[in-house]
């Protein structure tokens, strides 16, 4: 009988973290999870990750290739051979390729693994490989926060190491729930140390958070969709009693006059006060004016704006304005500070394959409009690619709706696309229509259920890879293979290795093994120079003299290190925005108000704004039906208690949320963590619709809406929903 082995390897899923697994493996079985008890810092798991045995051994893992039988999405497939599998889907690709051309290939990749080298791209550089197709734009996390950062600062390194939060005067915490979000692995730990240390924490969030009960000393709400215009207000309160640094402002950045003139009124007319704001947000006047004032005298301050926010009808109005109200405290490139913006902090290096086979329907494309296309380092902005929130629409409307393509054929790979992306009814018509559907998955999840060929895809606890911290901590982590592949299951890689085969592709591994790719994809980081030890240890940390700063070269030295935009400074006035002429998307930080959000018309129909935030046990769709983790924190619609009261709805009833779009059958959690007027449900259920269309699995997106804000964000936290006791 074999003796038990422990394996270290990482989750590879996009959970926010990048944490060390201790992996028991018995006869070829794994029989305990454990984390990192080693030398500080530790890397250690959180509940999602010590539960992942329960996943690997799911009793609804794929086994073998399927073929669908019956009506796409009903979920009737029969076995087939792997043969069968890769030669229908090769005859599929170059029959579209050859009756269609190359566009209409629509490849949806998601964040279900996040390794160097099994990922999404491994579908990418094959169907580059086979003269092209066509991809998405617009990343469902971030893509908000990254239009601003790129905007504001033109890089979206703009983060400083989470030690460095040990060195503020007060820490804000603006829609950022790091303990269930993690936001690399040991952000809650530093929390607790600041708390420890007096460091004084407030939280703005339409909910009483997990991180707000442990780590906060205030809790604000503020109604979603409103805080730009509380960044306003604050921004009126410290110019009108002189607390600016103009002294910054004057030598770092561009604009500041154009910014004031609109918080003053001297643009519109209105003054952006805090009784202006008071009656937007909810947020009563004398806490705007105190936080401003708190936050603009506290030497240094950390002002941290999350995602969640900037996922809104007009979310880069969130990161700008609090990128703007940071500058105007001179928060950045100092100790203790926060620049806000993307937030990426780069102690190690992003570890991924070497750039592969270039995109041919994408050459030669001109820039997408609203596009920042002049910055160096923002993403390819090609007209090629349709963006995330109307990839349904798209398929529907093709050509003749103003898309690049027609798509009829979708390849599916590391993403349950259908319950992670908006409008979900509008997608289940839309993946009815196409002519083809293949997708890669470990689970019958109900995107699967679509598919036409259905191949059965290995764990990261079934095979070798690599990872770098989220944001940038410094470590690495390997991955290494803790059992064998599961039934006929096979990694991506291996998947399009022999499918490319089939299409006449002769150099996709380009000669080298995985293992050989590994060795390369370490070694480029600089950081590992010996492959051989980080494989046995299965981690390396690295030694910081100083902790990162962002953009502290740039305020030493603004000359020789100029910040990346076209202006060379922090840009409160952008002029690329400028040249867009897009009054969606105005050159200063500026509150919009939203479709869907408080104040629109609709609300006389729909009264309540709707969040979709992360679900505490979920990474999206990935960790779903896992019965350790359900135990948790089971999926509820979180009300508060006065509006349950005038619905007649008490605790565990089962209610409908419901609107234009959709009608989602869940039971009620009632509670004061939730403003009055707002009601959340968790991202990530499996939807499950019944005869009547009613989805019964908690799916959000049955309800969340297609259309992206004006640079790009999502738009999945600006809702209008109704709810009903049933």
């Amino acid at each position: 009988m074999d003796k038990t082995k422990i394996i270290t390897t990482s989750c590879s899923h996009d959970c926010g973290g990048r944490c060390m697994l201790k992996v028991h493996v018995h006869d070829g079985k794994i029989v305990r999870m454990e984390t990192d008890d080693g030398e500080e810092p530790q890397f250690r798991a959180c509940l999602r990750g010590r539960a992942y045995r329960q996943r690997v051994y799911s009793s609804d893992r794929l086994r073998f290739p399927l073929k669908r039988v019956g009506p796409r999405g009903e979920g009737q497939f029969e076995k087939i051979s792997w043969d069968e599998a890769l030669d229908a889907v090769a005859r599929e690709l170059i029959r579209v390729r050859d009756t269609y051309g190359n566009a209409s290939i629509l490849l949806l990749g998601g964040s279900g693994s996040q390794a160097a080298l099994h990922s999404a791209g491994a579908v990418e550089r094959l169907l580059a490989k086979f003269d092209g197709y066509t991809r998405t734009w617009g990343t469902p996390s971030f893509e908000g926060a990254l239009f601003a950062s790129m905007a504001t600062y033109g890089t979206m390194m703009t983060g400083n190491a989470r030690e460095d939060l040990l060195h503020s005067q007060l820490i804000i915490m603006w829609g950022w729930n790091p303990a269930v979000t993690i936001w690399d692995t040991n952000t809650a730990f530093t929390l607790v140390k600041a708390k420890e240390k007096g460091i004084k924490i407030i939280s703005i969030d339409p909910r009483l958070t997990e991180s707000t009960a442990v780590f906060a000393t205030e809790w604000i709400p503020i109604r979603p969709g409103t805080d730009t215009a509380m960044f306003v207000a604050m921004a009126y309160v410290i110019i009108k009693r002189g607390f600016q640094n103009q002294q910054f402002l004057d030598k770092y950045t561009v604009g500041f006059d154009k910014f004031r003139d609109y918080v003053m009124g001297v643009e519109d007319g209105i003054s952006k006060t805090p009784e202006w704001a008071e009656k937007i947000t909810g947020v009563p006047r004398a806490t705007i004016e105190r936080l401003a004032i708190e936050y603009a005298t506290s030497k240094p301050a950390a002002l941290i704006p999350g995602w969640g926010p900037a996922r809104g009808a007009r979310g880069e109005q969130f990161s700008r304005a609090a990128c703007t109200v940071a500058a105007i405290t001179g928060n950045i490139g100092v100790e203790g500070g926060y620049a806000g913006g993307f937030m990426r902090a780069f102690h190690s290096r992003q570890m991924g394959m070497p750039r592969g086979a270039r995109n041919p329907v994408e050459e030669g494309t001109p820039p997408r409009p609203n596009s920042l296309y002049r910055l160096r380092g923002a993403a390819k902005p090609t007209s090629a690619r349709i963006h995330s929130e109307k990839i349904y629409d798209a398929i529907l409307r093709g050509k003749a709706g103003g898309y690049p393509c027609d798509p009829r054929l979708a390849y599916i790979v590391a993403s349950n696309f259908l319950c992670s992306h908006p409008n979900t009814n509008r997608g289940i018509e839309a993946f009815k229509s196409l002519e083809f559907i293949v997708v890669h998955e470990q689970r019958m999840t109900p995107t699967a259920k679509f598919a036409d060929i259905l191949l059965p895809v290995n764990t990261f606890m079934e095979r070798e890879d690599v990872i770098s911290p989220w944001l940038g901590s410094p470590y690495y982590l390997y991955m290494d293979k803790a059992i064998d592949s599961m039934y006929e299951s096979k990694s991506d890689r291996d998947i399009c290795d022999e499918l490319a085969l089939r299409l006449g592709i002769t150099d996709y591994r380009e000669g080298r093994t995985d293992g050989e790719w590994l060795k390369i994809i370490a070694e480029r980081t600089g950081d590992i120079p010996d492959f051989e030890d980080f494989k046995k240890r299965g981690v390396v940390k690295l030694k910081v003299d100083k902790l990162f700063v962002a953009f502290k070269e740039q305020i030493e030295d603004p000359v020789g290190h100029p910040f990346p935009t076209l202006s060379g400074k922090i840009e409160i006035y952008c002029e690329h925005l400028a040249e867009m002429d897009n009054p969606s998307i105005p050159p200063v930080a500026k509150y919009l108000q939203a479709p869907e959000g408080y104040g629109d018309a609709l609300s006389q129909k729909y009264p309540l704004q709707l969040l979709t935030t992360h679900h505490k046990p979920a990474t999206h769709t990935t960790m779903e039906k896992i019965p350790w983790l359900d135990e948790v924190e089971p999926r509820r619609v979180w009300i508060n208690t006065k509006d349950a009261e005038t619905r007649g709805i008490c605790d565990g009833d089962g209610v409908l949320i419901f609107n234009d779009r959709g009608k989602v059958l869940m039971r009620a959690d009632v509670t004061e963590r939730i403003m009055p007027g707002v009601v959340n449900i968790g991202h990530g259920g499996w939807f499950d619709v019944d005869e009547l269309g009613v989805d019964r699995g908690g799916c959000s997106n049955t309800l969340t809406s297609s259309e992206h804000s004006p640079g790009g964000a999502w738009s999945t936290n600006t809702v209008l929903v109704e709810v009903r006791r049933i």
